[in-house]
């Protein structure tokens, strides 16, 4: 069992920068890789990035490619999200997730959910 807790969201200008960070509990994080989804008002939950178990690995959703950046710390049982250059369309809830093994795309591979943090940005 991961319990998942997503920090850092708030209201950011256009053009700003935002550090999400999700703490994870239990002993084995370090066999799950990691993933970050958001979901606007009225629309489907979209994948973001996802990070390997060892942090070797990573991937992103082309429209993100360049702005954001994962990583993860298995020390401290933590995954980052450094969000750059946002726009006013990045505005959601951001979600981390978390599933053992291989690194993943679809929501639907992931087996432990945070409740989200709402991430605003202003025009």
């Amino acid at each position: 069992q991961v319990q998942l807790e997503e920090l850092g969201g708030g209201l950011v200008q256009a053009g700003g920068s935002l550090r999400l960070s999700c703490s994870a509990s239990g002993r084995t994080f370090s066999n799950h890789a990691m993933g970050w989804f958001r979901q606007a008002p009225g629309k489907v939950r979209e994948f973001l990035a996802a990070i390997s178990q060892s942090g070797g690995t990573t991937i992103y959703a082309d429209f993100v490619k360049g702005r954001f950046i994962i990583s993860r710390d298995n020390a401290k049982n933590t995954v980052t999200l450094q969000m750059n250059s946002l726009k006013p369309e990045d505005t959601a809830v951001y979600y981390c997730a978390a599933k053992q093994y291989l690194i993943s795309r679809s929501q639907y591979d992931y087996d432990y959910w945070g409740q989200g943090t709402q991430v605003t940005v202003s025009s």
